[in-house]
């Protein structure tokens, strides 16, 4: 099976486009970006099809993992791990040390282990064993930074918040979305301006989009379902 190359999770089946044509908007950066969304939803109307169903805390865990790792091996190595331990307290139980071992292929091991153990503490601690619903609470986590909270809380709460990895704070500045120079500021800008229809599903959208047609070399252009939509200056036609 696929994998999600950014936070190790299998790929649901993409969907095929009605192919209903969807008019540009006349008016205003808000239209645009509702109708780029409105055409992406339209092409994969359930991007989070077998994605969504993730134990939070396996899924937090994996998203750290992630950080500096490709896809099939994060998933690879977050398997064997979890085969091993189910929650924070079993975390606990098994020990950095062996931790350390599991996880050693992704890179950055040791430093990733202690957070691994340093979070489960947190988690047994602070939330009665639980993950946060909230991408806010989740930050408080050792080794959580603003796109791991945010793809959790989005994956397992539905929380309508837009995680910004590489692929989508290309496709925000190329298109443009919510042009910034930092992934905070895009990831501020997509969530004043994005939908709120369009938000729960909006980093799967961006994230395929960037991945498999708006890539960072010899984008798809003449095949991208929002070409006419970018206004990039060096979009191929």
């Amino acid at each position: 099976m696929a994998r999600h190359t950014t936070q190790g999770l299998p790929t649901a089946p993409r969907r095929t486009s009605t192919g209903r044509a969807i008019s540009p908007p006349e008016t205003g950066d808000a239209d645009r970006v509702a109708a780029v969304l409105a055409r992406l939803a339209e092409a994969d109307p359930d991007p989070k099809a077998g994605l969504d169903q993730t134990d939070p805390f396996r899924l937090l865990v994996t998203v750290l993992l992630s950080a500096q790792s490709t896809g099939p091996t994060v998933s690879r190595i977050a398997d064997v791990l979890f085969s091993e331990v189910r929650d924070p307290a079993g975390m606990l139980d098994l020990g950095e040390a062996r931790i350390t071992e599991i996880i050693r292929p992704v890179g950055l091991g040791p430093s990733k282990a202690r957070n691994i153990v340093k979070l489960s503490a947190a988690l047994m601690s602070e939330f009665g064993g639980a993950v946060p619903r909230s991408a806010a609470e989740m930050r408080r986590l050792p080794g959580i930074g603003r796109k791991s909270a945010e793809v959790t809380a989005n994956f397992a709460f539905h929380e309508p918040v837009i995680a910004v990895d590489t692929h989508v704070f290309r496709v925000s500045n190329r298109i443009p979305l919510a042009p910034g120079a930092t992934v905070d500021a895009v990831a501020d800008g997509l969530a004043r301006i994005v939908p709120e229809r369009f938000k729960d599903g909006a980093h799967v959208w961006l994230f395929r989009h960037g991945r498999d047609t708006c890539t960072a070399r010899k984008p798809a252009c003449p095949r991208c379902l929002v070409a006419d939509l970018c206004t990039w200056p060096g979009k191929a036609t």
